[in-house]
């Protein structure tokens, strides 16, 4: 049974919009040669898999359509696929239960994967898919696996901030006062709250909240607002995630951008959260489920992840974009990335600081 709180909750992240910026993302770069693809798994579930697969799919047309027709010409399986918000789908497959036509769920945030699986309405993927990923990038109950991932930083304007903060707390700084920019109503900052309150606890999760809120930070629309606004010098710092500075660069060239990226390695502010994939227990096809996410973390998406939005690559042996930093030298905080799926209280607490509309 499904909780009316949970529903809603998710109910009000689709409100919050997408967490990333994929409508905005620059021009697709091709997709890496077919023949750069190195078998995604050892026992490959594609090797037996056909027929076609229904996806409900949380990251964007423009960002994954290619990788599905890529999908299909490689192992023959049709793909029909539902776009939108991964909150709003989560609710959808929550609502459909058990008579869900959606045979995999393709989510851009670990939240929304967690709270399908806590429903038990996911399959547990075979080992050789989730052994290609790092364990603490996929669920615990085997029942997604995440396929790329974005770290949370400190976008800054140098000529504002020539020594910019290293963790959250130096966010609480009076000198930043009037002076950081962030999007209140974003999944993405959202998601950072939840996760400060796992690993803080409530109180100390409102603590911080209510120093932050007594900053006065700029509240913006969207995180793609927030890295435009440090780059013309309205503020001099933001919230937002790693790869916005990246799809600025590729559109307007390096020579016109010149805010830049403080990581926070191994504070809360650097937390790493990964879109992910998922088969539905009940689907028609399980075995073509195995095999989509199978082909999710081949070489193949992990490079075309890394090519088209800037993502990290989850497969050891996938560089990530160039100038990046490994995920290992990022040091995240430790956090079951399931544990995210707890948005409704996340945003009734940041209602209660203040700290939830624009």
């Amino acid at each position: 049974m499904v909780s009316l709180a949970a529903l809603s909750m998710f109910t009000l992240a689709a409100c919050g919009g997408s967490e990333t910026s994929e409508n905005s993302q620059p021009a697709a770069t091709d997709l890496p040669s077919e023949t750069s693809m190195v078998a995604p798994v050892a026992s490959d579930p594609c090797e037996t898999a056909s027929g076609s697969l229904t996806v409900y799919s949380g990251r964007s047309e423009k960002l994954v359509a290619d990788l599905y027709t890529q999908f299909t010409s490689d192992t023959g399986i049709e793909v029909g696929v539902r776009y939108g918000d991964s909150g709003e789908l989560a609710g959808q497959i929550l609502t459909e239960g058990n008579a869900t036509p959606a045979d995999v769920f393709f989510s851009q945030d670990a939240g929304a994967l967690g709270a399908v699986s806590e429903a038990g309405l996911f399959l547990e993927l075979e080992d050789s898919v989730l052994n290609r990923v790092t364990a603490k990038y996929s669920s615990e109950l085997k029942t997604w696996v995440g396929t790329s991932g974005r770290a949370r930083v400190v976008i800054f304007n140098p000529t504002l901030a020539t020594t910019p903060p290293t963790s959250i707390d130096e966010l609480l700084d009076p000198q930043w006062k009037g002076k950081i920019g962030f999007a209140p109503t974003n999944a993405s900052w959202q998601s950072f709250v939840t996760a400060l309150r796992v690993l803080r606890g409530e109180d100390d999760a409102r603590a911080w909240l209510e120093a932050f809120a007594a900053n006065k930070p700029v509240a913006y629309e969207k995180n793609g607002a927030v890295r435009d606004a440090v780059n013309a010098g309205e503020v001099a710092l933001g919230l937002v995630n790693h790869y916005y500075l990246y799809e600025k660069i590729a559109a307007e060239g390096a020579e016109n951008v010149v805010a830049q990226n403080q990581y926070l390695p191994g504070d809360i502010g650097g937390l790493v959260n990964v879109a992910g994939i998922g088969a539905l227990e009940n689907s028609d096809n399980p075995t073509g489920g195995q095999c989509l996410a199978s082909y999710l973390v081949s070489d193949i998406a992990q490079k075309y992840f890394v090519e088209k939005s800037f993502e990290f690559p989850l497969v050891e042996g996938i560089a990530p974009f160039d100038g990046l930093p490994t995920l290992e030298e990022l040091d995240p905080p430790s956090i079951d990335l399931s544990d995210l799926q707890s948005i409704a209280e996340t945003q009734e607490l940041l209602n209660d600081v203040g700290l939830l509309s624009l």
